[in-house]
């Protein structure tokens, strides 16, 4: 975290967004009228699941990577009686906790299995009772667009290994569109983004002992049409001086500090990026406006 926050350009890690008022406030997020993406993948999830549900076959067992409060993963399960088990893996420990407890009730004769783990980092998925026929992960909310392009075939090629032969990822991804649109998606007129960027550095104060001063850094929030990326930070207001982890930090006036970059895709260039990890697009859908896409995924 220090060699990231001390490097060029600098940069916070993105699970020092999501400590437990992050998580609450990317729900925010997901509910404001900008933020299209999760009202369009849910949309896309509900007219479809019918076929989701049937391809993804019997005694599956569901992996889902960032399950958040586990909303969308209620769509597919409604669709079949027969998983092997399910597996939620997020960070944010009193989030996955209560979510699992949650479904647990919802679905008494699932086997739910939560871990704890942040999902970039190498896990060992929990076995079911059950023996599965499949595994699928569920990658949802296009949180694929976090990833550099060379990073994201490394990641999918990571889900490939863990599913397995006959194993597959049920994935959402975000489609490029006009930058308006884009841009107003992550800047929202409430400032719950601002709010939930600048909460990072709070984080670091918190766990850390830093002394960032949030009042000394504003929002920033861009479409960058030709690398097709939406690019997210915090810019020094002033010059000034942070200590982190016994270590002083200078920051100029204008500085960024990058939080995160969400990639955009054609449906082209996202089979294409597929294709170099060991997967094939098995099915696609699209809302009917185009602005997002769910695609089942299977090893090749």
């Amino acid at each position: 975290m220090l060699r990231a926050l001390d490097s060029r350009p600098r940069s916070i890690p993105i699970r020092y967004l999501y400590d437990k008022r992050g998580a609450k406030l990317f729900e925010r997020i997901c509910e404001l009228d900008e933020y299209y993406i999760t009202r369009i993948e849910l949309g896309i999830l509900r007219d479809c699941a019918g076929e989701i549900g049937g391809q993804l076959g019997p005694r599956c067992q569901l992996i889902e990577f960032g399950s958040g409060a586990g909303e969308k993963i209620r769509i597919v399960l409604d669709e079949r009686s027969d998983w092997a088990g399910y597996v939620p893996i997020d960070i944010a420990e009193v989030q996955l906790q209560d979510a699992a407890a949650d479904l647990r009730q919802a679905y008494p004769g699932l086997c739910v299995q939560p871990l704890l783990a942040d999902f970039n980092q190498e896990l060992e998925v929990p076995t079911p009772p059950v023996t599965p026929e499949t595994r699928i992960i569920f990658f949802p909310g296009s949180t694929i667009g976090n990833f550099s392009a060379a990073d994201a075939r490394k990641f999918l090629s990571r889900l490939a290994r863990i599913v397995g032969a006959r194993g597959g990822v049920l994935i959402g991804f975000d489609l490029h569109k006009r930058t308006p649109t884009l841009e107003a998606a992550y800047n929202d007129s409430e400032g719950v983004s601002a709010a939930f960027a600048l909460n990072a550095l709070e984080h670091l104060n918190r766990a850390h002992g830093a002394d960032f001063n949030l009042d000394a850094f504003r929002y920033h929030s861009r479409y960058d049409a030709k690398e097709r990326r939406i690019e997210m930070g915090l810019v020094s207001l002033l010059d000034q001086s942070v200590t982190l982890g016994g270590k002083r930090l200078d920051f100029e006036a204008d500085e960024l500090i990058l939080t995160e970059y969400s990639y955009k895709f054609t449906l082209e260039s996202f089979a294409e990026l597929a294709a170099g990890a060991g997967l094939r697009v098995e099915s696609s859908w699209t809302d009917k406006d185009q602005l997002f896409s769910v695609q089942l995924l299977r090893t090749t």
